[in-house]
């Protein structure tokens, strides 16, 4: 149910504590019993100590809750940095694992810096110049990257030193031949829990977090195999119509956790600082990570049943300083976290308060009970990976950007292959300059690539027009954004888009989001011209051209 009414509006502040400490209070501990497992997995999975995840996660909720200019969101540690960070983790360390850890923490500090600079510099709108068709693109080939790394650790077995990921896919058969059977049963029931959990339709089933049940029934299945203690075990030695397959178990499938959590700490080493390989992984830790949180953010803000809207730049500049200190005490970066947020809001928060309880219960848990943490089998975690991995590059997605037109998903698996094929920085950067020559070939001007020609005026008391001439596409469009989004509430806007021979999909969006909001807050938003128009699919913010244009 929307609620529009300005009064109903939850406090903020210690007020806002007061007020809805209850509701707050629930919904950051069933957060926190999702984030828990995702913060071990994902850590592990970055190259970083299991503790990482759960120190960028107890800064994010007790820290960022206090300064970020969002209301419901989480903020922890995301599947869509494990690439950035484990790439940075190897190409820092060369070879040597606990070195290249702190040279990474040495790059989240200055990419940190920068993202405190963006937020203080206003640079949250510059989200806008990544097409959506490239930002999904860089999404799924990072589930693809996760998916083909961690399948190997829920079989039990490893890929050879070294492949490529090219590589290392072609050898996932040889390593379902070579799989540990315990290993891969406490792996593949965490994947069967979380496949039939994705389809339940019992509302109270669902109030269970599938992490948390994943988690648990891979503490039972760990105990019953003995993975405490090291071993040799025949696979099912009493079936004589199967090859007798010997394996080894013991404590290295199981989280490597110390019992004092004060020795989880660990400092930046920045001897790396005037190399091209720290500047490299600096960049790709900061436009990543600040990408991810800018978009996520504004996704949780369309969630927020009291259309509240965050402060991007604030929230950048609260993240940023989060990943200062996390950096400098041995985390992982942190961005305003999807999937955590969207649980949070599912499960009633209304105010920041439920993410810092998120992260004083996760403070809680590492203090009293590091046992249980390191009885939680790796492959358990590396399910719920695998399944966040599969829910970037599902056939769903691929099935939307298609949707959107031909060239939409042309653009989105270029910067797939691109990703893969070389890094996520290039990959992006592929991605843009393809959909660039996209726009060239159907006919935008090389002088309407980065320049918008608009006029905003108001015709009477109640009424402002928007006219656009020539092409607005996603390398032109911010002007034309920050233009629009200081129009007063309240007013009939009209934009007028009879000259405007092309408007692409992300122009497209924009409209679309922003007659939402505006009528939301009780405004009224026309378009005029539209009908002059030839979309390129039948999705109704696929990208158009006019037909009747000189």
């Amino acid at each position: 149910m929307s609620i529009s009414s300005q009064s109903a509006l939850p406090k903020t502040g210690f007020a806002g504590l007061k007020e809805n400490w209850k509701g707050d209070l629930l919904s950051g501990f069933l957060v926190f019993l999702i984030a828990m497992p995702l913060c071990l997995g994902i850590s592990m999975a970055s190259g970083f100590p299991p503790s990482a995840g759960i120190i960028t996660a107890i800064i994010g909720g007790i820290l960022v809750s206090r300064l970020s200019g969002s209301f419901v969101t989480i903020n922890g540690p995301a599947a869509g940095l494990i690439v950035v960070v484990l790439g940075a983790v190897q190409s820092l360390g060369e070879g040597d694992a606990m070195a290249g850890y702190r040279y990474t923490l040495a790059a989240i500090v200055v990419a940190s810096v920068f993202q405190i600079l963006m937020g203080f510099f206003k640079a949250g709108r510059l989200s806008s110049f990544f097409p959506a068709s490239v930002v999904h693109g860089m999404l799924a080939a990072i589930g693809i990257i996760i998916m083909t790394k961690q399948i190997f650790v829920v079989m039990g077995s490893s890929p050879e030193k070294g492949s490529s990921l090219f590589s290392t896919m072609a050898q996932i058969p040889q390593g379902l031949m070579n799989l540990n059977p315990e290993i891969a049963i406490i792996g593949g029931t965490g994947l069967v829990i979380l496949i039939i959990w994705s389809m339940l339709k019992n509302p109270l089933l669902k109030m269970i977090p599938a992490p948390l049940v994943v988690v648990l029934v891979g503490i039972g299945l760990g105990n019953y195999f003995d993975l405490e203690h090291e071993h040799m075990y025949l696979f099912l030695p009493d079936a004589s119509f199967l090859p007798h397959h010997e394996a080894t178990v013991g404590p290295k499938f199981l989280v490597a956790i110390s019992d004092n959590f004060m020795s989880s700490f660990y400092f930046p080493d920045f001897s790396k600082f005037a190399t091209l390989e720290f500047w490299e992984a600096v960049v790709s830790i900061c436009l990543v990570g600040s990408l991810e949180s800018l978009l996520s953010a504004m996704a949780v803000d369309k969630l927020d049943p009291y259309k509240r809207h965050s402060n991007l730049d604030k929230d950048l500049t609260a993240v940023g300083a989060g990943n200062l200190l996390a950096g400098l005490v041995g985390g992982l970066p942190m961005i305003a976290e999807i999937v955590r947020s969207s649980a949070n809001v599912s499960n009633g928060a209304k105010t920041g308060w439920a993410n810092f309880f998120h992260g004083l219960f996760l403070l809680l848990f590492v203090a009293l009970f590091p046992r249980l943490i390191h009885s939680i089998p790796l492959a358990a975690l590396a399910s719920l990976l695998v399944f966040t991995g599969f829910r970037l590059a599902s056939p769903k997605e691929f099935g939307k950007v298609l949707n959107l037109g031909k060239e939409q998903m042309l653009i989105f698996v270029i910067t797939i292959i691109g990703v893969i094929a070389t890094d996520l920085l290039v990959g992006v950067a592929i991605g843009i300059v393809t959909k660039i020559i996209i726009h060239l070939v159907r006919g935008v001007k090389l002088s309407n690539l980065f320049k918008i020609d608009f006029e905003v005026r108001k015709t009477s008391a109640d009424q402002v027009m928007v006219e656009i001439s020539g092409a607005a596409i996603f390398s032109n469009m911010l002007k034309l954004k920050d233009a629009v989004l200081a129009i007063e509430a309240g007013k009939t806007v009209t934009f007028q888009l009879n000259n405007a021979y092309m408007l692409d999909h992300s122009v497209m969006e924009f409209f679309h989001d922003f007659q939402h909001d505006y009528e939301g807050k009780g405004g009224k938003c026309l378009f005029e011209g539209l009908e002059y128009h030839q979309a390129y699919a039948d999705h109704p913010l696929a990208a158009r051209r006019i037909v009747q244009w000189d």
